[in-house]
């Protein structure tokens, strides 16, 4: 976890969102995973003493209480390291079928970008094998661009992926500021059209197709940082307003696509 920016940036505008105005996010989030009637039981994060914001996020499979789950993931995936840090971990259904939300909030391009730093000798080829392993399962063979500059989209698609494989339904909610504020160090889109490019390429360079086995798994919100508007993108290449969604709190309008 990242020191909070003083009105800007993604976990700022998170920690807004969810605590300042929850009903407009809950019913935000409702939309995006298609969901009536309920809503996400959102987890406490952790504590981390010491720190300005003595806070930490949840880390890798830690919101799993399955032993036996959480033994095969330390298998599967190094436990040294920075393991995945979620911006916010939520569950949905009954104890019986439960399904884990898995939040990954951005507010400005350069976040999007990043590289597996693994040492070779340490984490770095079961890393590796278990992008890889997850690559074939949608149909891809190459992984280079998995490793860098994408390799935090695609360590939370091996999250995904493992999780499906242990009978697992996971929902990864991917949630894209617009509106942060303007710096010569950020390139914060204003509009959702300014996410578009930058989002189509990532997908491209890591060869997503349109659809794939992880698709029913993502959904994307776009939230504006100062106003009750937020946007759906149901697929990898269009935009679409949501209207009504946000009902008494105000209308839900398009941006420029």
């Amino acid at each position: 976890m990242a020191s909070i920016g003083n009105g800007y940036g993604s976990e700022c505008h998170l920690l807004r969102w969810m605590g300042r105005h929850r009903r407009a996010f809950d019913m935000a989030v409702n939309a995006a995973l298609g969901l009536t009637g309920t809503s996400v039981d959102w987890l406490d994060s952790n504590f981390a003493p010491g720190k300005a914001w003595p806070d930490a996020e949840i880390k890798g499979l830690e919101f799993i209480d399955d032993v036996q789950v959480r033994s095969d993931w330390n298998t599967w995936w190094p436990t040294s390291g920075n393991n995945q840090n979620w911006d916010a971990v939520g569950w949905l259904g009954n104890p019986s079928a439960r399904r884990p939300v898995l939040v990954e909030a951005k507010a400005h391009i350069g976040e999007i970008c990043s590289a597996c730093t693994a040492k070779p000798h340490g984490g770095r080829p079961r890393i590796e094998q278990s992008l890889r392993d997850t690559a074939l399962a949608l149909g891809i063979t190459d992984i280079s661009k998995w490793l860098k500059p994408h390799y935090q989209l695609a360590n939370r698609l091996a999250v995904l992926h493992f999780l499906q494989s242990r009978g697992f339904n996971p929902q990864l909610l991917l949630i894209y500021f617009v509106g942060d504020q303007k710096s010569s160090s950020r390139n914060s889109p204003q509009s959702i059209g300014e996410w578009a490019t930058p989002l189509v390429n990532q997908k491209t360079e890591m060869g997503l197709p349109a659809t794939h086995a992880l698709s029913p798994c993502i959904r994307e919100l776009f939230l504006h940082v100062s106003e009750a508007r937020a946007w759906l993108r149901p697929d990898a290449t269009s935009l679409v307003a949501l209207n009504g969604v946000l009902p008494n709190v105000g209308p839900v309008v398009g941006g420029t696509v």
